[in-house]
């Protein structure tokens, strides 16, 4: 049976009287991206900052590739990497300096860094000083800097934040990429599209605790409510039925309307992820 790449059993940490995390516990395998999916101050980033060693939790347990997580242990350190919200590159280095300087801090003498630059969109910019660089430029240098070392385990707290939608698309594939690779991605997001387009399962976070762990389609079959929505030709104008696949004459009714000579367009619908997490929580993903 393959170890888990993170292991977290009941792990509970406090910020003074503040609960941030309670009991959580899941596991990523190598080579899954499991999307850590709630609004914001729900416990997604203090949860990446226990397991990568930055805060002791108060109780409760956490492995990463096999080893106890603790602060400071450069066989963890050494093969994982991080990209949080917060932006602390190098603003007077160029791009390509950012990358070879930490490549350095791993001992990686033949860093590839252009072509890292390249798949985030970069590679033109590469001798610019980043003190230059937009918003969105930096955050896609902070996603480049994540995968010089090529990591195990990479840990993504709102990689996409701050991105126009083209780029955005572009992250996603470079973080697939790096599953593919083998790497295992807790993704933390409150964006309920990039959970569903990336995540092999998912897991609802609300108030520090976990209240739904699973895969996307798993918990849209369980929560949501299979429909169809069909739009006809009515005169000069169009009319729309919604039609639920669960009830009694749905299939009559559904085959009734396909043969009709006035038949637009027939369209699945499903509960989203943000659905289900408002169902779940009474609460939306963002904010």
């Amino acid at each position: 049976m393959t170890t888990p790449a993170i292991k977290v059993e009941d792990l509970c940490f406090s910020y003074g009287d503040i609960e941030a995390v309670k009991n959580v516990s899941f596991e990523v395998q190598p080579g899954e991206i499991l999307g850590f999916l709630g609004p914001n101050g729900a416990g997604k980033s203090t949860t990446i900052k226990v397991l990568t060693g930055q805060m002791p939790p108060d109780s409760g347990r956490a492995e990463i590739l096999g080893m106890e997580i603790g602060h400071d242990n450069p066989d963890i350190q050494a093969q994982i990497s991080v990209c949080f919200e917060e932006k602390n590159l190098y603003l007077n280095m160029t791009a390509l300096e950012n990358l070879d300087f930490f490549a350095s801090l791993f001992g990686i003498k033949d860093a590839d860094s252009m072509e890292i630059l390249r798949r985030v969109g970069l590679a033109e910019r590469a001798k610019d000083r980043v003190h230059s660089f937009s918003k969105g430029m930096r955050q896609r240098m902070m996603i480049s800097r994540a995968f010089i070392n090529k990591p195990s385990v990479l840990f993504l707290d709102e990689p996409t934040d701050g991105l126009d939608p083209v780029t955005s698309a572009a992250i996603r594939k470079t973080i697939k990429e790096e599953a593919d690779r083998g790497a295992a991605v807790l993704l933390t997001t409150h964006d309920m599209f990039e959970a569903d387009e990336l995540s092999d399962r998912v897991a609802f976070i609300n108030e520090g605790e976990i209240v739904a762990l699973d895969t996307a389609e798993n918990l849209k079959l369980k929560y949501g409510t299979r429909s169809v929505r069909v739009r006809l030709r009515d005169g000069e104008g169009v009319s729309e039925e919604h039609i639920a696949l669960d009830e009694g004459g749905s299939s009559e009714r559904l085959a009734h309307l396909a043969a009709s000579p006035d038949l637009m367009t027939i369209h699945t619908e499903e509960a989203t992820l943000e659905a289900i997490f408002i169902e779940l929580t009474g609460r939306r993903l963002e904010g």
